[in-house]
């Protein structure tokens, strides 16, 4: 190398060493006059040194927020707003020009799912259970928002028979569909199992549509969502072994599956995701969106078939998939990664009106559009187990989880479900 050459490279070496490409100010406020949503300048894609986020572990999350970037000031923001914005033009679409976001009821530690919206009662009715099997006096009670009160009321029910910790829930045609995550010999007196059970919110009456594969008790009943056609779409992990929500160590494989209750026929349709969790489908009815929650898994040994737990490994799945209806609209292909969940596992799992994706992660909602494009974060200050639309528009959003039930009002629009 040439002495010039030489010198010219030392001359470099100041400028190679130092950073460059950061983004500053990583947070701005999008707009002065809508408090409480921040902009993520180009996704925070450079950030300066030394930043570090820790990994989560069972019973602590670590969120994008608590993300360590000492030398930008401006990253404080992320943990306080209450909306974070990463595309800005279709964010403030979907959020108005007024968002809010309202912390409503606070509520046990217990996880809460299965949210659905009943519009001739103007109700939400969501689950309650807690990790562990019923206690000997019965069913852990279920939750209803009554949302003609102002300000709105909860309050428990139990239905006729009661349903055992309902963990996935949609409405169709009048009726409530479950999914029933727990199964035991006896809960209060009587046996249930694992499966699809509908409720009639006019007459409180309960009905079991689907108990066994061929025998086999299922898993779990993660979620579950109905087609057109009247089938039954869900997702069977094996969570409910691991939480001690069953008294039987699982039978089958974690798999999804559809159901045409018209004939009782059960198909399976995807068995590679480790651990199916959400399940939706697109508002156009070409694709199926499955989340794969396998970062939290469990231990299944036929020689200690009486273990319980969960286990947790952060570079495991914590990813949604699309897939591509075929055959008539029964069967799904073309399984393709859309989103790597950035906070927790992607766990309720729906599509709006116009086709975007929201997944509960963590200690919020990540709204995507249908290529899993981020666009907003909904933020919450407890972990979000799932949500629904409720009201004549279809915009009011209610945010629920382990100690918390939210209400956002924008303009984003959940699927008019008849």
């Amino acid at each position: 190398m040439s002495s010039t050459l030489l010198a010219a490279g030392l001359l470099c070496l100041p400028l190679a060493l130092a950073q460059s490409g950061v983004v500053k100010p990583l947070v701005q406020d999008c707009s002065p006059n809508i408090p409480g949503v921040v902009c993520i300048n180009k996704y925070a894609s450079v950030m300066p040194y030394h930043f570090f986020r820790n990994n989560p572990n069972v019973t602590t999350d670590i969120t994008l927020g608590q993300t360590s970037v000492p030398n930008d000031t401006s990253w404080a923001r992320v943990e306080s707003a209450d909306f974070l914005v990463f595309d800005q033009q279709k964010a403030m679409q979907i959020l108005g020009p007024k968002p809010t976001n309202e912390f409503v009821f606070k509520i046990s530690k217990a996880v809460h799912e299965a949210p659905v919206y009943v519009p001739a009662q103007n109700k939400l009715y969501m689950s309650e259970h807690w990790s562990q099997l019923a206690p000997p006096t019965g069913y852990l009670p279920q939750l209803v928002v009554d949302l003609n009160a102002n300000p709105p009321t909860l309050s428990e029910y139990l239905s006729d028979p009661p349903v055992y910790a309902p963990n996935g829930g949609t409405f169709h045609k009048g009726l409530i569909y479950w999914g029933a995550s727990g199964g035991s010999n006896s809960i209060g007196g009587m046996e249930q199992r694992v499966g699809v059970i509908t409720l009639d919110p006019l007459t409180n009456k309960t009905n079991v549509l689907l108990n066994n594969y061929y025998g086999h008790y299922f898993n779990t009943v993660d979620d579950l969502v109905v087609d057109a056609c009247g089938d039954v779409w869900f997702t069977d992990p094996q969570y409910s072994w691991f939480t001690g929500l069953t008294d039987t160590p699982p039978q089958l494989e974690a798999a999804s599956y559809r159901f045409r209750p018209s004939t009782g026929e059960v198909s399976i349709v995807d068995d590679s995701i480790l651990q199916p969790n959400g399940i939706a489908l697109s508002p156009d009815g070409k694709y199926v969106y499955i989340s794969d929650t396998g970062m939290i898994d469990g231990t299944l040994s036929p020689e200690y078939p009486n273990i319980h737990g969960v286990t947790l490994n952060y570079t495991s799945k914590r990813t949604i998939y699309k897939f591509d209806l075929t055959d008539n609209g029964t069967h799904i292909t073309g399984k393709r990664p859309i989103w790597l969940s950035q906070d927790w596992v992607p766990d309720g799992l729906k599509v709006a009106r116009n086709g975007y994706v929201l997944t509960g992660a963590g200690k919020g909602v990540d709204i995507m559009d249908d290529r899993g494009h981020m666009i907003a974060r909904v933020q919450t200050n407890y972990t979000v187990q799932n949500f629904a639309w409720t009201g004549k528009n279809w915009t009011d959003f209610w945010i629920m989880g382990q100690g918390g039930v939210s209400k956002v009002t924008w303009n984003l629009q959940g699927p008019e479900l008849v």
